[in-house]
């Protein structure tokens, strides 16, 4: 019977956080304690926290319900799932050095608590370990899998370069910050899709199917994410009203307005070139880049974006309820309140 998106999410993570610990567990004392406290299982004296949580683990879950599809043990997955993982929170912990954001999921950032230097080290080493667990067994299926993470990780770490190159500039081109998201966001997640079935010896056309479902769904992710930094709770974001618009971030809703040749689109601009943004200036940015079309049609391309994830999926043969929970997911990703 198909499973409802929570269940799965806590079933995935009951397989995957055991691993995810033991793998953090090889890291020296110190470097361990700074992965402990991002992930949210200790605070900053290596104290447990009870019920700690480092967030949804949507890549993990899509890993191994991949391997589910293409008719494989979950299990298979496993280190593909936990490897995934620690990309992507390598990737959370540098970003927030890079954005300068000091809270992430409602506590103070590992850079915040540790220092800059720490951060970037057990960073690197959340990489590092990645790659290790892979390569742990020689066989062609655990080589081809960590050979796709590492051109997953090049593309996810040009696209954040492409992102942070867009703060330089007055004007960014709606289809310029698509490429972006497609490497930033939607190579990882198209990863995580696939690497449960490369790990499984899944046929190529499956393993292909499922690498397109998760590009569409990364592309679908960071549209959601975009609004989310626009206009998200804070109680929900983790961050403050507003986040992505102070930091003047020209993420897909703000791209839209900026080109859309609309007075709003002018006058947020204007706003952009200031020198300083307050609340105030925030909340203008906000409705103008509401009145200029990009928030619709931000809401729009992400709702294209989990159509085409859909069609993706009908063009392998996949197992029926672990395909049915994939699009669950995807619905899910999709629909976080905004």
């Amino acid at each position: 019977m198909k499973r409802r998106t929570s269940e799965v999410l806590e079933w995935a993570r009951t397989l995957v956080e055991p691993a995810l610990k033991a793998a953090t567990g090889r890291l020296s004392p110190e470097l361990g304690l700074a992965a402990r406290y991002h992930f949210g299982w200790v605070d900053s004296r290596g104290a447990p926290l009870p019920e700690g949580r480092h967030g949804k683990g949507v890549r993990p879950t899509l890993a191994l319900l991949s391997a589910e599809a293409a008719g494989a043990p979950a299990e298979v997955a496993l280190p593909g799932a936990v490897a995934v993982e620690l990309v992507h929170n390598f990737s959370l912990v540098h970003d927030d050095i890079v954005d300068n954001d000091a809270e992430r999921r409602h506590r103070a950032t590992v850079w915040k608590v540790f220092g800059v230097g720490d951060a970037i080290i057990v960073g690197d080493a959340m990489m590092g370990l990645a790659f290790e667990l892979l390569l742990e067994e020689s066989t062609p299926a655990r080589s081809g899998a960590a050979r796709d993470l590492v051109q997953a990780t090049m593309a996810m770490i040009a696209g954040q370069y492409m992102d942070m190159s867009f703060n330089r500039r007055d004007t960014v081109g709606v289809a310029e910050c698509w490429e972006m998201v497609s490497a930033k966001t939607g190579a990882l997640l198209a990863y995580a899709s696939a690497v449960g079935a490369i790990l499984a010896d899944a046929p190529p056309r499956t393993v292909e199917a499922l690498r397109r479902f998760g590009q569409e769904l990364g592309l679908c992710f960071q549209a959601v994410d975009d609004l989310l930094g626009i206009w998200g709770e804070p109680s929900v974001t983790g961050k403050p009203a507003g986040n992505d618009l102070r930091e003047r971030k020209k993420s897909l809703p703000v791209a839209v307005a900026l080109s859309s040749g609309t007075r709003a689109g002018e006058t947020l601009a204007d706003l952009y070139a200031q020198e300083h943004l307050d609340d105030e200036d925030i909340a203008r940015a906000a409705t103008l880049v509401e009145e200029a079309g990009g928030r619709a049609a931000t809401a729009e391309a992400a709702r294209d974006c989990m159509h085409r994830a859909a069609q993706a999926l009908t063009a392998a043969d996949l197992e029926q309820q672990p395909a049915e929970e994939l699009l669950d997911l995807a619905s899910f990703v999709v629909n976080r309140e905004f």
